[in-house]
């Protein structure tokens, strides 16, 4: 098992992990648990990570209905879809994942989140074969979480670069 603490800067990553082969990623972004101001990520550089385990061929931000027209244009000028939904995002993002558990052209799935109702999945997705990763942040990373996927990155609350959403 692979675990990853804070990442100051992109090289430093580059360091740790460069086999990324031949693999397709699937990330899966839950935007009003990560997305928020006082984390201030940059998701050029989490898309930049996740590339380092294969190429990003399904990438998704759910939100709910209340988010606002910038972070959704944000969201799409990082080449990601936003996925608006009006009732329990958790409920809309474990469906993508278990669908992208069982797509063939998808190797790794990857889960930003710090949400143990993802736990289920990770195990699901590990038993079917899926590398999986899952990216979060403290204060309020699942322990449970971070130990069942395979690789683990745990964001830490820095400036905000540019690019930031």
């Amino acid at each position: 098992m692979r675990k990853l603490e804070k990442l100051s800067s992109f090289k430093e990553y580059l360091t740790l992990r460069r086999d990324s082969g031949d693999k397709n990623v699937g990330l899966l972004i839950d935007g009003p648990n990560m997305l928020r101001k006082e984390f201030g990520f940059d998701l050029d550089l989490v898309k930049e990570i996740v590339a380092e385990y294969g190429k990003i061929k399904v990438g998704k931000v759910f939100l709910n209905q209340y988010a606002s027209n910038k972070l959704i244009e944000a969201i799409v000028n990082q080449g990601l879809s936003p996925v608006i939904v009006a009732g329990d995002i958790d409920v809309q993002m474990a469906v993508e994942a278990f669908e992208a558990t069982y797509n063939p052209n998808i190797d790794v799935i990857a889960l930003m989140t710090r949400n143990t109702d993802f736990l289920p999945l990770i195990n699901i997705a590990k038993e079917n074969g899926k590398e999986t990763i899952v990216i979060g942040a403290e204060p309020g990373f699942s322990v449970a979480l971070k130990n069942s996927a395979d690789s683990t990155i745990v964001l830490k609350k820095h400036q905000q670069p540019h690019g930031t959403v």
